[in-house]
């Protein structure tokens, strides 16, 4: 189906129905008896029960009787929605209740969508912190880079239940299953100090992606590239989060060039930046057999003819429309799932790089052309719930 289509017909949906999410009762009150349970006189006993609890377990009581156990609030101020940037909150809205549907459909966690009328990152780091009550977990989206960072580790600072920037962590676990099966089918181990992982696209994306995979394979080489070429110690302009890729020595930075350079005898290409930034020529100066996960949407970095065409030996995009389709909704749904059934109050890198590996075991036998599982297969969202605990 064309993008046209596509854009008509969601118009006509999401007008049809206002919205894609509802609330609901999961009782139906159709007499006092239940009226008087649900709602006063007897509504008073489970608020008195939550209120009597001692201080630091008010939460813990609440998660036994109320929605806060089952629900996951999807946050976003509208600055980095998708591809179509910032956009505020109004256009980040219908995203947001996507996320919720999701949610809904693959793990069977209640979301509800909250976008804020701000930018600033303390106002909304405040304005979570205050919220948070209602819900057992808060998913951040399309919240830009760098103040993404900021405003997920000062929650979690602060918060006693699970945080996640779904850009930067549900990405990097997706990517790293996808790397894990890609690696098999090429025959190559990426642990070792040979091994060149260049990443273009130095945002949330990227910089989540690069931690990860550096947890897994610590060995491994990774050279980031931004818009303005490779990260390194020479630059002057770099924020405060690509210096730490370099002092925390996530990333090797002692040399300097474009992406063209990077690429010379790379084995893989992760590209989180934009379209049309990688070429066929750069492909073929790679190393043998190399491994191109162009996920830049709606447009890859390249498309996937293209780069096999250029020797390529497996490709990935974000894009449902082509083999190897490596976006987070495979890890976000069952990543909550996990932290809910198990009142998580941190997600760590332990828990990442397991829901990965469960994830790439979804695939018992990798091949080119599939490397990921599919949304709408069975488990998936059950191996990665498996990893949360």
């Amino acid at each position: 189906m064309a993008k046209k289509d596509f854009s008509k017909k969601a118009l006509a949906l999401h007008k049809k129905l206002g919205g894609k999410i509802t609330v609901s009762s999961t009782v139906q009150v159709r007499n006092r008896s239940t009226l008087s349970l649900v709602y006063t006189p007897g509504v008073a006993a489970v608020s008195s029960l939550i209120a009597r609890s001692k201080r630091k377990a008010q939460a813990a009581v609440a998660r036994d009787y109320t929605i806060k156990g089952k629900t996951v609030a999807v946050i976003s101020d509208g600055s980095a929605v998708l591809g179509l940037g910032n956009i505020g909150p109004y256009g980040a809205l219908p995203v947001m209740e996507g996320k919720c549907a999701l949610f809904k459909t693959f793990a069977n966690v209640e979301a509800f969508p909250i976008v804020l009328n701000t930018q600033d990152p303390d106002e909304i780091i405040e304005t979570i912190v205050r919220i948070a009550p209602v819900f057992g977990g808060i998913n951040l989206e399309d919240i830009a880079a760098p103040k993404c960072f900021y405003i997920e580790e000062e929650l979690k600072r602060r918060l006693d239940i699970p945080v996640m920037h779904d850009d930067q962590h549900g990405t990097a676990i997706v990517v790293l299953a996808a790397l894990i099966n890609a690696m098999k089918v090429v025959g190559k181990n990426i642990n070792q100090k040979n091994k060149r992982i260049v990443v273009s696209g130095v945002g949330a994306a990227g910089v989540a992606v690069m931690r990860l995979i550096k947890q897994f394979a610590p060995k491994a080489a990774i050279v980031a590239v931004d818009s303005v070429g490779i990260v390194g110690r020479g630059r002057k302009d770099l924020n405060s989060t690509k210096k730490k890729l370099i002092t925390e020595k996530i990333i090797v930075a002692n040399e300097g060039g474009d992406l063209a350079k990077a690429l010379i005898d790379a084995d893989v290409c992760i590209g989180v930046s934009k379209p049309g930034v990688l070429t066929a020529e750069m492909i073929r100066e790679m190393a043998q057999h190399p491994v191109i996960f162009a996920m830049a949407n709606p447009t890859p970095e390249i498309m996937p003819d293209e780069a096999k065409k250029a020797g390529a030996a497996v490709v990935g995009t974000g894009r449902s429309d082509f083999p190897n389709q490596i976006n987070n909704s495979l890890a976000f749904p069952g990543i909550f799932r996990g932290a809910l059934d198990n009142r998580v109050t941190k997600i760590t890198d332990a828990m990442k790089i397991k829901a990965a590996k469960n994830l790439a075991a979804l695939v018992a036998y990798p091949t080119a052309d599939k490397i990921v599982p599919g949304p709408f297969e069975k488990g998936v969202a059950q191996a990665i719930a498996s990893a949360i605990r």
